[in-house]
């Protein structure tokens, strides 16, 4: 375990260092939003991870009240925390990125209002585990939550189809081809799989000492 978290923490590592790279050095400056598009290369592959560690908690909770696996609660815990700080700086990147291009930092929009129930739902998930004192009975609780709050993501992804919103239309995950010069989709997408690495290192790691921790109180 300590060396598959080591070796993705290397790769997270490189990736992120050359997705900056290509980032500031070779994806070329946008023309109509200049500079500040830039920021799409933290705010796209954060709101990603953030879908995929919702997803995971999802799935993870599912097992777990199947099989009361202490194992699949574990990853649940670990990513719903990554979940919650990657949503938060994505939320945070989004703001920098909408105020030179909508003119103001939020907007209670679709897109940004479920992206906010989204987030103090898994804030709620994270409380609630630390609110009861007896485990097994937390961990039941926060799987049933963490199943209902991971229904927002189609919520949040699609809210730009259903209604109306400042927000543009996803630019790579729609039907179809990309809509964008394959330099900078190609920056993005080596964005993403550094963010997601990232991700992992981080679960990896919390789980095995979320993992520690319990072995310490049954100790």
């Amino acid at each position: 375990m300590a060396t598959a978290s080591r070796v993705l923490g290397w790769l997270a590592a490189l990736g992120l260092a050359g997705g900056l790279a290509m980032g500031f050095g070779v994806a070329p400056r946008e023309t109509t939003q200049g500079f500040v598009q830039r920021i799409m290369y933290l705010h796209v592959p954060t709101a990603w991870v953030a879908y995929l560690a919702f997803g995971v908690v999802f799935v993870a909770s599912i097992v777990y009240l199947a099989r009361r696996t202490d194992a699949a609660d574990r990853v649940a815990h670990a990513s719903a925390e990554v979940g919650v700080v990657f949503t938060g700086l994505t939320i945070a990147a989004g703001s920098i990125w909408g105020k030179p291009t909508w003119g103001t930092w939020w907007t209670w929009d679709a897109r940004l209002t479920s992206v906010a129930v989204l987030f103090v739902m898994y804030l709620g998930y994270l409380l609630l585990r630390g609110m009861i004192e007896e485990p097994e009975r937390g961990a039941r609780y926060a799987a049933v939550l963490g199943i209902i709050a991971a229904l927002d993501v189609p919520l949040v992804h699609f809210s730009v189809y259903w209604w109306r919103t400042l927000h543009q239309p996803p630019s790579v995950m729609k039907p179809g081809a990309p809509t964008m010069p394959p330099v900078i989709l190609a920056t993005l997408l080596v964005n993403v799989v550094a963010f997601t690495l990232l991700y992992l290192y981080f679960v990896t790691k919390r789980v095995e000492l979320l993992r520690r921790e319990q072995e310490a109180r049954l100790a």
